[in-house]
């Protein structure tokens, strides 16, 4: 017998619960819709999505995404100021390889998504980390840094970070602006869940800021629609677009995923795509008061703040603890997390943990919780 191929990226035994995993679950990936769009498309005389696509991207697509947007963002997002690309990781690759040389400076938050780092290290960027709070980045901490370094530019979440779960206030990201403006440096604000607000709704996202040249905002299909799509976007002024339309990678391949652009533009006329991220919110915001239950019965001394959006809670376990030893204990109780550690730019955090609520039901939380209450209990 053949040995299976694997198809997805994290397989995870089906008698594990890995409460650390920042993926959809399969049940909630909207196959029906997408193979209606998909069959939309395909039955049209038009094939011109199969050749080499424009390089900012497929222009009906930009201006399905910009209304869709605009609505979104309460603001008026131009399909003009939109660029295509492979989601969020490309994005940041990209923003790397045209901004930046082996050996400059960047800052990002403490803590910070760790696989953006894993793309920083690719090119041997200097990462120095700026301190955060309850409300995200601190701008202080910032200022600090500014006067001993040069940052090409500014990694950060501003909303519903990955993996704290902290929204920047508009007051903060104003001053931000401001300094990136007289400091000249980029803010690389990735904004994946920006859309996926369970309680309030957030502050601008920063696609208004990009009269500003320094300000890129970076959005992604991932968390709203399906990552395998692989598609996402960036908005940004007219020069910094047309340094990315003009970069050697596009004349040789052509504009980003013009297929996938061309059903997914499906999806948004036809409302599915709100209609998608709707139900998301309501299942979602219904696991966060599970996890938060979950946590308050079986890890009552353990510290966190109840997510308003996004896909996670980050957890303080007691000072003494260190979480990458915690791991290591975990298979035996069938379950996992992921220590906070990897979140870190300097190695610390060591007594944090950050755990997803999104990608198992309701009775799996409760178990997960439970399991994790058992390994923190073991000696």
């Amino acid at each position: 017998m053949n040995t299976p191929l694997p198809t997805i990226q994290n397989q995870v035994a089906p008698d594990v619960i890995d409460l650390g995993l920042g993926d959809p679950p399969l049940s909630l990936l909207p196959l029906d819709l997408i193979r209606e769009a998909a069959q939309t498309r395909l039955s049209q005389n038009d094939n011109s999505f199969l050749q080499y696509g424009a390089e900012q991207g497929d222009g009906y697509f930009r201006l399905a995404l910009a209304d869709f947007l605009s609505k979104g963002y309460g603001f008026e997002v131009k399909p003009e100021s939109l660029f295509v690309t492979n989601g969020i990781s490309k994005a940041l690759d990209l923003i790397c390889t045209l901004f930046t040389q082996s050996g400059d400076t960047i800052f990002v938050e403490e803590p910070t998504y760790f696989l953006a780092l894993r793309i920083f290290a690719d090119h041997n960027l200097k990462v120095i980390s700026i301190d955060t709070d309850e409300n995200g980045l601190i701008i202080e901490s910032l200022e600090e840094k500014l006067a001993e370094f040069r940052p090409k530019f500014l990694y950060l979440i501003p909303t519903f970070q990955n993996p704290t779960g902290t929204t920047l206030p508009q007051e903060r990201r104003e001053r931000l602006v401001q300094l990136a403006g007289e400091q000249d440096f980029i803010i690389a604000a990735d904004e994946v869940y920006h859309l996926l607000s369970y309680t309030q709704k957030p502050p601008k996202s920063f696609a208004a800021y990009i009269d500003i040249e320094n300000v890129i905002s970076l959005g992604s299909f991932s968390k709203i629609l399906a990552p395998g799509l692989r598609l996402g976007w960036l908005q940004a002024h007219p020069e910094k677009i047309r340094r990315f339309n003009t970069c050697g990678f596009l004349d040789s391949g052509g504009g980003l995923n013009p297929f996938t652009s061309a059903i997914v533009s499906g999806v948004i006329e036809s409302g599915g795509l709100e209609n998608n991220i709707n139900k998301l919110i309501n299942i979602y915001r219904s696991r966060i008061k599970v996890m938060d239950s979950a946590l308050h019965q079986h890890l009552p001394d353990v510290k966190y703040s109840i997510p308003h959006g996004g896909y996670f809670f980050w957890l303080r376990l007691p000072e003494e603890l260190d979480a990458k030893e915690l791991r290591k204990k975990t298979p035996a109780f069938k379950v996992d997390l992921r220590p906070g550690a990897l979140f870190s730019s300097k190695d610390g955090l060591k007594n944090y943990i950050r755990l997803c609520f999104v990608h198992y039901e309701e009775e799996d939380i409760e178990e997960g919780v439970l399991r994790l209450k058992q390994c923190l209990e073991s000696k």
